[in-house]
């Protein structure tokens, strides 16, 4: 048997067979996935989210939104520096059009989900109940529609909750009641009918809660005056009966419970300075940046 000598093969340009090529960059995916997951979990659940959009007038996902670049580098997209998962999405004011994919329930790291002021319409799928890290939920002045979701009472972690300015109906679910660590709640300018669940007043970390231009009725709840942090309350224009003395007793009582800065005078009928709800909503996104460190 004649053997090639070693100089030969040395000389000799070696070329691996297409292939190989192939077998290699899948071999190389393979372990890039492993290692980074937001390479094929976070990639397909903000792909799905982008194929769900209608409408970029600015182009922001049709032209950054690339398989070419990581998820972490697209606009809009915050990763945890450790683990390379999504952990925040902002696609607030980019004036996009269309609906919540339910893929986005993959986004398993997800812990801050902003798309306030767009034109997103439909329902919100059930999907969305895996984010259970999720903190900071703010869908207003969108157009969504039916009732709001029973399930947003799984969200244990949620501290604010916004869904102002746009079209759900039905009642305020008595679920919310489980969401312990609640900051902020905003419901005002919907459709929402019924009375308010007493089981809301469960959230003792409630600083600002607004229920403003809806459709309830019936009586404010006394157990109103258990939520001791709260500074700023807005339930004007609905069809609420309140006895006064008993609210201001709780308001301004002996106990001292109630701070005595909160914008009281804002319960009933327009806000102070005649805005309405959109002027209301407005301020509470003002605020928003700096209530949560944004």
């Amino acid at each position: 048997m004649r053997l090639t000598p070693i100089s030969n093969l040395m000389a000799k340009p070696s070329f691996l067979p297409p292939f190989m090529f192939g077998l290699l960059f899948a071999t190389f995916e393979v372990i890039l996935s492993a290692k980074y997951p937001s390479f094929t979990v976070d990639q397909s659940a903000l792909l799905a989210l982008k194929s769900h959009i209608t409408h970029d007038p600015h182009n922001f996902l049709a032209t950054n939104w690339s398989t070419s670049t990581s998820v972490c580098n697209w606009i809009g997209v915050t990763c945890g520096s450790r683990h390379h998962r999504v952990t925040a999405l902002n696609l607030s004011s980019m004036d996009l059009t269309g609906t919540i994919s339910s893929q986005l329930g993959n986004l398993s790291f997800l812990a801050w989900l902003d798309i306030h002021q767009n034109s997103f319409h439909g329902s919100l799928p059930i999907e969305l109940t895996n984010l259970r890290s999720m903190k900071y939920l703010d869908f207003g002045n969108n157009s969504f529609n039916g009732e709001i979701p029973s399930w947003f009472g799984c969200f244990i972690k949620l501290q604010r909750l916004s869904l102002y300015l746009n079209n759900f109906i039905g009642v305020i679910p008595s679920t919310l009641g489980n969401l312990s660590k609640l900051e902020r709640l905003s419901l005002g300018g919907n459709q929402i009918s019924g009375r308010i669940p007493n089981s809301l007043f469960k959230c003792k970390e409630l600083k600002y809660l607004s229920l403003y231009n809806n459709s309830l009725e019936g009586s404010i709840p006394t157990e109103i005056g258990n939520l001791t942090l709260l500074d700023t309350l807005y339930l004007g224009d609905n069809h609420l009966k309140v006895v006064i003395a008993l609210f201001l007793l709780k308001l301004y009582g002996v106990s001292g419970k109630w701070r005595r800065s909160m914008r009281w005078q804002t319960v009933w009928g327009v806000t102070r300075g005649g805005a309405g709800v959109r002027g209301v909503e407005k301020a509470e996104e003002g605020r928003a940046a700096e209530d949560f460190g944004g």
